[in-house]
């Protein structure tokens, strides 16, 4: 149990960390729409941006290892508890909203490589409501998460 909880709280930090990224790199992308032709500016937040890319990607991939060994660990780890089998229907749609997310958090990306060659981001009410989608999102995995409804 003790390895158990050990790997939900690694999970849990790395996955709060890659949230911290999805939720920022949308605003990042609405102050380079509103930063005009202020090279200086554009080039700081484009840079911003790629770090904080770099470091989401770093995270989901840390938490998709510890998700993966709380999901199928009970195979190689004695004592630990099982998340397969009946009554998991909780989990697949958990992990179809996380890819949702990832998906989003990969559009942004993109829009923050096209931006840095010169090409035009989505008006900042689009990006405003993009940035709003992941709260949504993530609000659906924690209530699946906690009330495991399926």
């Amino acid at each position: 149990m003790n390895a158990y909880l050990v790997t939900k709280s690694l999970h849990l930090l790395v996955v709060m960390a890659w949230v911290a990224a999805v939720f920022y790199l949308p605003r990042i992308l609405i102050n380079l729409a509103e930063a005009g032709d202020d090279a200086a500016v554009r080039a700081r937040l484009v840079l911003m941006g790629r770090r904080l890319y770099r470091f989401g990607h770093v995270m989901f991939g840390l938490a998709l290892v510890a998700g993966v060994v709380l999901w199928l660990g009970y195979r190689v780890i004695p004592g630990f508890p099982t998340m397969v089998g009946a009554g998991t229907g909780w989990l697949h749609a958990k992990l179809g909203l996380v890819a949702l997310l990832l998906v989003h958090f990969v559009v942004g990306g993109r829009w923050l490589a096209g931006s840095a060659q010169g090409r035009a981001l989505p008006s900042t009410r689009a990006l405003r409501i993009y940035n709003e989608v992941p709260v949504f999102a993530l609000l659906a995995v924690i209530w699946l998460v906690l009330a495991k409804p399926f």
